[in-house]
């Protein structure tokens, strides 16, 4: 896939910290990663985290499957791209990291759920930020 086929896409700096002791990314970080860009990707929609936890609104994983296509090493920069569905009261989020050369490095599913003010939702309130997309 290219760019233009993501709704969302963030580039990354791999950070020497990042890597473990064979000298690539800790597969920890890709989580990071992925978080990261949800983050990014909510604020740039005009729906921060904070904005939504002012408004009784939590967003939380339910669960991420991931597959490890290759690895990325210290100097590298990613592109960490989104796109997103719902699936009744599941916001999935297909997530792909590509490395500078644009092959894949990471491909993953990351499904969400709403809490609204401390209760689990079909996830409305979050689905009307989200509309234009799912």
């Amino acid at each position: 896939m290219k760019k233009e086929d993501y709704i969302y896409s963030l580039d990354i700096d791999v950070r020497d910290y990042e890597l473990d002791s064979e000298g690539i990314v800790n597969n920890a970080n890709y989580l990071h990663y992925l978080e990261v860009t949800r983050h990014e990707f909510c604020k740039a929609e005009g729906t921060s985290f904070d904005e939504m936890r002012r408004n009784g609104i939590i967003p939380v994983l339910s669960r991420v499957e991931i597959d490890y296509v290759t690895s990325l090493v210290s100097g590298d920069r990613m592109t960490s791209c989104l796109n997103l569905t719902r699936k009744g009261p599941r916001f999935v989020f297909q997530q792909d990291i590509y490395n500078q050369r644009g092959e894949v490095v990471v491909r993953a599913v990351v499904s969400v759920v709403s809490l609204e003010n401390g209760r689990l939702s079909r996830g409305d309130k979050l689905a009307e930020a989200f509309a234009k997309y799912i």
